[in-house]
């Protein structure tokens, strides 16, 4: 496979990844997704603006969560993201601390 055929298929992998994400499974919420997989929607929109960014677009992460989400966050939590449980919120701090603060990881 070419390079610029690697590009687009990664691309629409991506895409169908963020489809899913955003219309076939709203009811996921993003702290589940952290918890079970260590990313979320807010990753994917952050790795989105770093990468505009490494190519030199400048984008705020506003600017990219709103790429990422097709609307202002804000307006998509309102709409889809329930508040987390204490449960939810405790295995997130415990798999954050194990992820990010391991040098090992």
């Amino acid at each position: 496979m070419d390079d610029q055929t690697r590009i687009e298929v990664e691309a629409a992998a991506f895409r169908r990844l963020q489809k899913h994400l955003m219309e076939d499974r709203q009811d996921v919420q993003n702290i589940d997704m952290m918890n079970l997989a260590g990313f979320c929607r807010n990753c994917l929109s952050r790795w989105y603006q770093e990468a505009a960014s490494e190519r030199g677009i400048e984008m705020s992460k506003a600017e990219g969560r709103e790429a990422y989400y097709g609307m202002p966050y804000d307006d998509w939590k309102a709409k889809h993201q329930s508040d987390a449980s204490p449960d939810k919120q405790a295995a997130f701090e415990v798999a954050f601390k194990e992820n990010v603060l391991d040098p090992k990881n």
